[in-house]
């Protein structure tokens, strides 16, 4: 499936980066840290290394799991140092060259600038990215691989920053059936062509086709957790009206990154459209897309996660390109 060759090598070792031919041009600006497959690999070796945590034990991947589209789905909320835990949900990473901003409330707005916050964040890796630079620069492993991309062994944050970007812009997920039907390879089913309808009706102003998000930021009607008190946006803006508004997060992949919503609260896909068919039009603090009542009979909702379900990227989740590397620094 040639769309789906998304990475050609060039003789200088750059990576062209290709998107699927129905998916938007990307928003990343590639000519400020052009792909090439050396530090694509780099980007890997960091992502997976807890070296990047201040106690050795925590990596990127302790909460973002290749097996979960990088995901993490053994708890609601993510664990970090110390056995602690976080605020929120670990949100999927893929197809990230086409999103401006980052984390569910927005708070960075450029990939390359992304993994500072949770390596600093004192729940997550609490680290100092000037203490991972320099356990870096004392890894013969590490030292030989920058020597080999840059000509000199000298670790920066600069380029730590932007080698686990590239890694993270080559997780495309764009394999699916939904995929494989748009492109005329494959067909839905009538139960996932009735779901296709009901999805057109209800959901996609907000979870648009093909990438399943507008990457905006909404007000869904969740209620602020009692224990977190997490307000969302507000927290960055200090707006009043963006309190309780999340990042809109994509609808691909679905069966392998529960549990849902910016705190893990629904378990399953079913539970989301119960809290959807029970708002009230009469809130006046939702968004607009949501000020029409969303009504879905019990045989419906089977009917559009079904259609949901034509979403997952099996070959995404398991393209062995994206695992834990075969060859990484000895740890002991």
């Amino acid at each position: 499936m040639g769309v789906l060759c998304l990475l050609a090598f060039r003789s200088s070792d750059l990576i062209l980066f290709q998107r699927p031919e129905h998916f938007p041009a990307p928003v990343y600006n590639f000519e400020h840290n052009q792909l090439n497959q050396a530090e694509v690999e780099l980007g890997r070796y960091l992502f997976y290394d807890p070296l990047l945590s201040a106690d050795g034990q925590i990596s990127c991947a302790s909460c973002h799991s290749p097996y979960n589209a990088f995901a993490h789905t053994d708890h609601d909320l993510s664990h970090g140092i110390n056995d602690e835990i976080g605020s929120r949900n670990a949100p999927a990473l893929f197809n990230l060259a086409w999103q401006s901003s980052f984390m569910w409330d927005g708070a960075i707005n450029h990939l390359d600038m992304q993994a500072l916050a949770p390596i600093s964040h004192p729940k997550e890796m609490g680290e100092d990215i000037r203490n991972v630079v320099d356990k870096l620069n004392r890894e013969r492993f590490y030292k030989e691989l920058f020597y080999g991309i840059y000509k000199d062994s000298l670790a920066t944050g600069e380029r730590v920053l932007k080698a686990l970007s590239q890694f993270q812009l080559t997780l495309v997920s764009a394999d699916s059936k939904y995929d494989r039907v748009k492109l005329g390879m494959d067909t839905f089913s009538l139960q996932e062509e009735n779901g296709y309808r009901l999805f057109l009706k209800n959901c996609n102003s907000c979870h648009a086709e093909p990438l399943f998000s507008n990457y905006q930021f909404k007000k869904n009607g969740l209620k602020a957790d009692s224990v977190l008190k997490d307000y969302g946006r507000m927290m960055i803006t200090q707006n009043s009206a963006d309190s309780l508004v999340f990042k809109t997060p994509s609808l691909r992949n679905l069966s392998y990154t529960y549990p849902y919503m910016h705190d893990g609260r629904f378990k399953n896909l079913y539970e989301v459209l119960n809290h959807y068919t029970s708002l009230s039009v009469k809130e006046t603090k939702l968004s607009e897309e949501l000020k029409q009542k969303i009504v879905l009979t019990n045989h419906e909702k089977t009917d559009l996660v079904t259609f949901l379900l034509t979403l997952n990227d099996r070959n995404f989740v398991f393209n062995p390109l994206n695992k834990y590397p075969n060859k990484l620094r000895n740890k002991n």
